[in-house]
């Protein structure tokens, strides 16, 4: 009976706690982010300009474009429809209980898991759909800086979206745009990427089957100790990315892997061993890979030093963004300008959406509008992330990524360092690419313990 009791109260916390969080966190404020028309953009290695010859600042929103002559404004566009295209992860409510808790929700505490979810997302959008890949209907979905956007609001059109193929009719759910895209005569290769842009965001689903869904994260984060509800580091969050994708069983996935930097250092040879190791030695082709390195910008506060290096990596078209954020609370950087980052921000609680539905709606995975923040309010604890179709392409990043890096040092030890050979060359225990016991040695433990305490507080 006690314990009957205990779980009664367990829900109707759970049940107070989500209605607090859908009224702290569903509304989006109506903010316009600009951007200097003077200074370019960059935006994970890609470049835009929107230099005129009048100064001030250009909204993203499109409120303003019909003051811009048209070659700005195409560029703008681009800008935009790139930014789209970015699959963005929030806060969401409502989703299958979390196994362990009363959990349904990840509203105040799962912020970063959610950007570390972007981040791969990225990696997984450059392995299968490449750097030049758009969502051909980017420039159609809402801007939420019109408009209030409410995880009611889009309560009520999942509902009416399931309630509609329960009817078996088309379902009214969908925009005119997605309803475009259905009738268009797509050809093969268009049709191609839209079956990976729903799949890459269906992996990320709210359900204890998505391969990175939060509910598999967190299983893997209780192998260092970590549970629902708790702060996840960047570090950390690293590390459980690393050990989703080496779970992951989805044929699609066993030619990527993730290696994460030990000590604020690459080992060459552990990378490329991980490249080389197919389960299936049939396979002759190497994997592709994702580079996830935790750093320190600074000490208690970033240090501005700093600031050249990370631009410089976020103007890598290989760059796969930064999981980061300001005291408190993570975000995703994808870009700069000048001496602002541009980041997505997870902290919207929007409805789960159900993704194994067919032709499930798109429109609450991609961010109308971009948003900037000074690199002096970064919190100088952050993952850095790279992807390397192959080998080779590795060899070349770590000789590009090691330039950076001895440039901006400034005659300081630099951020972190590619070393040639394996780490157990250099007297430190190296982690095997499968065990199988546990998920995380004993060593990968003692680390993750030890990022834990450095880093974000929680919100």
């Amino acid at each position: 009976m006690e314990a009957t009791g205990t779980d009664e109260v367990e829900k109707i916390k759970s049940k107070f706690m989500s209605a607090w969080h859908n009224m702290k966190y569903s509304w989006v404020l109506k903010t316009k982010t600009y951007f200097s028309r003077n200074s370019p953009v960059f935006l994970l290695g890609k470049c835009y300009h929107f230099k005129t010859d009048e100064s001030g600042e250009l909204s993203t929103d499109g409120s303003n474009f019909d003051k811009i002559n048209t070659e700005i404004s195409g560029n703008v566009e681009e800008f935009r429809k790139d930014f789209i295209s970015r699959i963005w992860l929030t806060y969401r409510e409502e989703f299958p209980q979390i196994k362990g808790s009363a959990l349904t929700t990840d509203c105040g505490w799962g912020c970063t898991l959610r950007t570390g979810q972007m981040l791969l997302a990225q990696g997984l959008m450059l392995h299968f759909l490449g750097r030049a890949w758009v969502w051909p209907d980017a420039l159609d979905i809402d801007n939420s800086d019109s408009e209030s956007w409410t995880a009611h609001t889009v309560k009520k059109l999942t509902a009416s979206f399931e309630a509609s193929l329960t009817a078996e009719r088309e379902p009214k759910i969908l925009s005119n745009h997605h309803q475009g895209t259905l009738k268009r005569n797509c050809d093969d290769n268009e049709m191609r990427n839209e079956v990976y842009h729903r799949k890459i965001i269906s992996w990320f689903g709210d359900s204890p089957l998505a391969a990175f869904g939060l509910h598999q994260l967190i299983e893997y984060g209780k192998k260092s100790g970590k549970i629902a509800g708790d702060w996840y580091g960047p570090a950390v969050v690293a590390h459980i990315l690393r050990k989703a994708v080496e779970e992951a069983r989805d044929p699609e996935l066993q030619g990527v892997t993730v290696y994460v930097a030990q000590d604020c250092t690459v080992y060459s040879s552990d990378v490329i061993d991980r490249q080389c190791s197919f389960m299936d030695s049939e396979k002759a082709d190497t994997k592709a890979v994702i580079i996830l390195v935790p750093v320190r910008l600074g000490g208690e506060r970033t240090n501005t030093d700093y600031l050249e290096f990370v631009k410089g990596i976020l103007s890598l078209e290989y760059c796969v963004g930064i999981i980061g954020g300001k005291p408190k609370q993570s975000y995703y950087f994808a870009g700069f300008q000048d001496d602002s980052l541009i980041y997505m921000d997870p902290h919207y609680c929007q409805s789960f959406v159900d993704v194994s539905i067919k032709d499930f709606p798109l429109e609450s995975f991609h961010c109308p509008s971009p948003k900037k923040m000074s690199f002096k309010k970064m919190d100088p604890s952050c993952t850095i992330g790279f992807y390397c179709r192959t080998v080779q392409d590795f060899e070349k990043a770590s000789e590009e990524i090691t330039k950076m890096l001895k440039s901006s040092s400034k005659e300081k030890y630099p951020l972190f360092t590619f070393v040639k050979g394996h780490s157990r060359d250099y007297d430190f225990a190296s982690s095997p690419l499968h065990e199988e016991n546990d998920l995380f040695s004993e060593d990968e433990k003692k680390r993750l313990k030890r990022f834990s305490t450095e880093e974000f507080v929680l919100l």
